[in-house]
């Protein structure tokens, strides 16, 4: 089970000795950054740690004033974000859209309004499968990628809630209705990570123009942006779909109730229990089970799935705390020619302290 007490300190710390130890231009968290030398720009990982921060934000108010800080270092006075390429049709880059919507109704600053309206304005632009789903970007034309149901399709239907544009809930909902119709595995349940609807790619199946395999953190992001979507639109349709895949992540939980990196291979040679996307079902079991979408039961696996990562994947560098077992990339394609293998899954870095696993847990342990 999970100790809350303990969680709720590490959370704490994570906040206080990370995040807001943390220069918005050099932030801590941001592993990719250090280890690839990239310059600072608005990206996802740091809008998912800023949006986690702020679900502590009821009980600490001044977690207000440092999200201001950070979101105003890439946002300009006049509410352009000059190092997005809108002509990228990145949909990572959609992902900070919600806290600029946050920080609009928090403050009134206009500026934060007109950031969102930018990313409005390339999704309305975006490129679109035949189905109506949204390129994942520019450079992977005519694929879909669960990722982008967490990167996306949340701002989007917050968006048409805050404009009170019922399309857009309605573009959500046909777009998760496409991820289920063509990216669900009858036989588990679960997603495969991408769909090529041209299948001229080197991972595209070419009968079902799928990627090989499922890969962990994929299916927690679309946990996420269900229960995400549920919270926002209220829509059954989604908590049925939301429901459904926890129980296929429950079936593959191990028996300390943690989730593998290959979650339908268990006996393969090197797979490994992955902490970000276990981390994800933890934060959308607990959620959906707040949203009435499922059973106590089902929460309960998200507490101890929480607690087991707690216990068994968090140590302390100092006064810092360190979260192991992150898988630092997955992808498809590109100049790499990633080929979806369990092998390519299994090749990717794994790193401590990423963004891609402490938000997840900030946002798990939001929801004790």
């Amino acid at each position: 089970m999970t100790d809350i007490t303990k969680t709720g300190q590490i959370a704490r710390d994570y906040i206080d000795r990370l995040i807001l130890a943390s220069d918005p231009l050099c932030p801590k968290w941001n592993r990719e950054n250090f280890i690839f030398r990239k310059e600072p720009r608005w990206n996802y990982m740091d809008s998912c740690i800023i949006r986690a921060m702020l679900m502590f934000a009821d009980e600490r108010p001044e977690l207000w004033d440092y999200a201001v800080r950070f979101v105003s270092s890439y946002v300009t006075p006049e509410g352009d974000i000059p190092t997005v390429e809108r002509s990228d049709f990145n949909l990572d880059s959609i992902c900070g859209g919600r806290n600029l919507l946050a920080l609009y109704a928090k403050t009134g600053d206009k500026r934060y309004f007109t950031a969102a309206e930018l990313l409005r304005e390339q999704l309305a632009q975006q490129p679109r499968l035949r189905c109506g789903s949204f390129w994942h970007k520019a450079i992977y034309p005519r694929q879909i990628w669960l990722d982008g149901a967490y990167m996306a399709l949340p701002f989007l239907a917050a968006y048409g809630k805050a404009k009170g544009e019922e399309s857009c809930t309605e573009d959500v909902l046909a777009q998760l209705r496409n991820i289920r119709s063509l990216m669900r595995d009858d036989s588990t349940g679960l997603y495969y990570h991408g769909y090529c609807e041209a299948r001229d790619t080197c991972w595209a199946d070419p009968e079902t123009g799928l990627s090989p395999n499922i890969w962990l953190r994929a299916n927690g992001w679309l946990c996420a942006g269900l229960a995400d979507i549920c919270e926002i639109t209220g829509d059954s349709e989604c908590a049925e779909m939301l429901a459904e895949l926890l129980d296929a992540l429950r079936a593959c939980l191990t028996a300390d109730g943690m989730l593998l990196q290959l979650p339908t291979l268990p006996e393969l040679g090197g797979n490994y229990p992955e902490t970000s996307g276990t981390l994800l079902f933890a934060y959308a079991a607990m959620k959906a089970y707040r949203l009435d979408a499922v059973s106590a039961d089902t929460a309960a696996d998200g507490r101890r799935a929480l607690g087991t990562v707690t216990e068994r994947f968090v140590s302390y560098d100092g006064d810092v705390p360190v979260l192991r077992n992150i898988c630092l990339m997955g992808g498809l394609g590109g100049t790499e020619k990633r080929d979806g293998s369990a092998e390519y899954y299994l090749s990717e870095r794994v790193v401590e302290n990423d963004a891609k696993g402490i938000a997840p847990f900030l946002m798990a342990a939001a929801e004790l």
